[in-house]
């Protein structure tokens, strides 16, 4: 064998262990980066009051459009400190569950399935309801059935147990607005 063939099986057998290291130990759960984000304080109340943590400190693999505390800071006064009361922790889930979509669902995914919809896509949401992806510009933004609007500001935040994309607005099952 050619010292360059044997150098070459080297270095992807180097990369591939590397990559299967980072990939098996060293990611977070969505929950432990949310936590220690720093900048979900809000969302992180929500899901411990809604005990919808445990899941997302799990190995279950969910997409997360995880708003901001400046997200959260947009809603009308008192809605979010009303909602992270004990007695409305089903809509409090409700809440939650309209910002997640089952599996990974990386930038690049939702990019490709805009390109097969000509320039829109469509997931559904453990909630049930369904977001629409379109661009502004360089900008993935999400839509819901009422018109709301969130645009991803930090995305393919890989964890152990999913994605998660920070955006800057909270969606609201209408009921709830």
């Amino acid at each position: 064998m050619k010292p360059q063939s044997i150098l070459h099986i080297f270095l992807v057998l180097l990369v591939s262990g590397i990559s299967t290291a980072q990939d098996n130990g060293f990611k977070k759960t969505i929950y432990t980066s949310t936590l220690e984000s720093g900048n979900h304080t809000t969302l992180i109340s929500a899901m411990d009051a809604s005990e919808i943590s445990p899941i997302l400190d799990s190995d279950v693999t969910f997409t997360i459009f995880a708003p901001s505390d400046k997200a959260f800071n947009k809603l009308s006064g008192g809605r979010m400190n009303e909602l992270l009361k004990p007695e409305n922790k089903k809509e409090l889930q409700e809440v939650l569950t309209y910002h997640m979509v089952a599996g990974n669902l990386s930038a690049s995914k939702i990019l490709r399935a805009m390109d097969r919809g000509k320039g829109t896509a469509t997931f559904t949401t453990v909630q049930g309801k369904k977001i629409k992806a379109s661009m502004d510009g360089l900008a993935i933004i999400l839509s819901d059935e009422f018109g709301n609007k969130a645009k991803i500001t930090t995305a393919d935040g890989d964890q152990c147990n999913g994605i998660m994309h920070v955006i800057d607005s909270v969606f609201m099952p209408e009921p709830l607005k």
